[in-house]
């Protein structure tokens, strides 16, 4: 009754984890959506265009006002030269740019390379569309690559590299070099960067993200998506983006018609706002989120778990080994039900949930009276 296909992979474990906290009263740092409210001045935006009735369809691939507000912060932020036109395409969220990317441009046979730990949705999405997820390791405790592993998965089958930067879950931020050798890969394979750039503005002590879309070489080979829901707390607002060539563009387009015609009216018209905040707003957030990530980084290590300070992101990865907890998806469960700390099971990030036996992810994305409850519970439960 079923295809192949949607028995080839389960539900959203984060997603699941969340309705674990729910039904237990825990505290959800499970899945990575703050506790705090969005800016003041685009919540007000957001009210004012639905008053004033803009209710209906916007072009589908985005209105006219939010795609030039997208490419006009590309180019300050990073000198990115992008033609709002020919070369955004505005989707439901960041998830919808990633389908709607790869649907784009897989055919059955196709392989499309993720790097692991990944985000649950890269492996989904590239089944989905009719590509062979092929998985390349970043190893511990920096979470870089083995530049041999990562060519030796390259082949004339490779369609695609997806390239999770700052990354969930580890929070690790790829580094120049090593964009650098993954492009002289992808034009030597003539494949194409597909790069999640959703946690571009959360980097720490000093690190800076540095988009593929800017590597040489690559400015016609990168489908660069990145949205709204994190940098400005709006996650359930789903609006995202993508920047590619004109030709890919007129792909993305065609499929994102098809899935969900368009992202909703009236958060485009406060995106339009949002992007136009000043550069004190990124200045404070990164310090907000040093800040939580610091408290949240104290709390798991006076618990007992085996942590470092991510560089980009919300999220800590930990491992549990020190505590004696059993495979991830179980401690994750015991963490919810008797300490009322919800996480999710490191199992969710790896083709083999063995490889993610020991890990759990906790979110940072709170208010600091939250993580603070969150590690008096662990504390306590642990005792």
């Amino acid at each position: 009754m079923i295809s192949s296909k949607a028995a080839s992979f389960t539900e959203s474990i984060i997603r699941d984890m969340t309705r674990l906290a729910n039904a237990h009263g825990a505290i959800n740092l499970a899945q990575g959506f703050p506790d705090f409210p969005a800016p003041e001045v685009i919540k007000r935006a957001a009210i004012e265009a639905i008053e004033r009735d803009i209710n209906q369809y916007a072009v589908t691939w985005g209105t006219k006002g939010f795609r030039d507000a997208i490419a006009a912060r590309a180019a300050k932020r990073y000198g990115m030269v992008i033609d709002p036109d020919t070369q955004v395409t505005v989707t439901c969220g960041a998830t919808e740019a990633m389908i709607a990317a790869q649907m784009a441009i897989v055919d059955p046979g196709d392989e499309v390379i993720v790097f692991e730990p990944f985000y649950e949705n890269y492996g989904p999405d590239a089944i989905l569309s009719g590509a062979t997820p092929r998985f390349v390791t970043l190893h511990e405790p920096d979470w870089s690559f083995d530049p041999a592993e990562l060519a030796a998965a390259f082949n004339d089958r490779t369609k695609a590299i997806i390239i999770n930067t700052p990354n969930n879950p580890t929070g690790k931020v790829f580094t120049r070099a090593e964009l650098d050798a993954i492009a002289e890969l992808c034009i030597r394979w003539g494949a194409i960067a597909i790069t999640d750039e959703i946690y571009d503005e959360m980097t720490y002590d000093g690190i800076e993200h540095v988009p593929m879309l800017s590597i040489p070489g690559m400015e016609d080979r990168t489908i660069l998506i990145n949205g709204m829901s994190k940098t400005y707390a709006v996650t359930g607002w789903r609006v995202g983006w993508t920047f590619a060539s004109p030709e890919v563009t007129g792909a993305i387009r065609k499929v994102h018609d098809f899935l969900t015609v368009g992202a909703p009216a009236p958060m485009q018209e406060a995106g339009v706002v949002a992007l136009e905040l000043p550069d004190s707003y990124y200045d404070e957030l990164r310090a907000a989120y040093t800040e939580r990530r610091d408290v949240m980084l104290e709390a798991l290590q006076r618990v007992g778990f085996s942590v470092q300070a991510p560089a980009g992101a919300y999220y800590l990865m930990c491992d549990s080994t020190p505590l004696g907890l059993p495979e991830s998806r179980e401690a994750a469960r015991i963490l919810t039900a008797d300490a009322g700390v919800a996480c999710v099971p490191g199992a969710a990030f790896y083709r083999d949930p063995a490889d993610g036996a020991s890990k759990l992810r906790f979110s940072f994305c709170k208010r600091v009276p939250t993580l603070t409850d969150a590690r008096d519970r662990l504390l306590t439960w642990r005792g």
